[in-house]
């Protein structure tokens, strides 16, 4: 695989990660016990933790994309392998 490649990979699957792990973690006014103020959306997050998120979105993607690497460097799963897969969920 061209390095442009999985550069190009690992920033897709960053995204994709980011938006899963967004939610995580997220308490809205009502729930920290604070009044909501005239103006403010009641499900905006009271501390939304971007820093952390980046954090574990970087973690998690690294994670995914090393695994999914080895599988395409490897051949430990072939196109033939998943495409048996594919006939035995239909």
């Amino acid at each position: 695989m061209a390095w442009t490649t999985a550069i190009a990979i690992y920033f897709v699957l960053w995204w994709v990660v980011l938006f899963a792990v967004l939610p995580f973690g997220v308490r809205n006014a009502e729930e920290e016990g604070q009044e909501v103020e005239p103006g403010n959306d009641p499900g905006a997050p009271t501390v939304p933790a971007i820093a952390q998120k980046l954090i574990w979105t970087t973690i998690v993607t690294t994670i995914v994309f090393a695994v999914c690497s080895s599988l395409y460097i490897y051949r430990l799963v072939t196109l033939d392998d998943l495409a048996t897969l594919w006939g035995l969920l239909r």
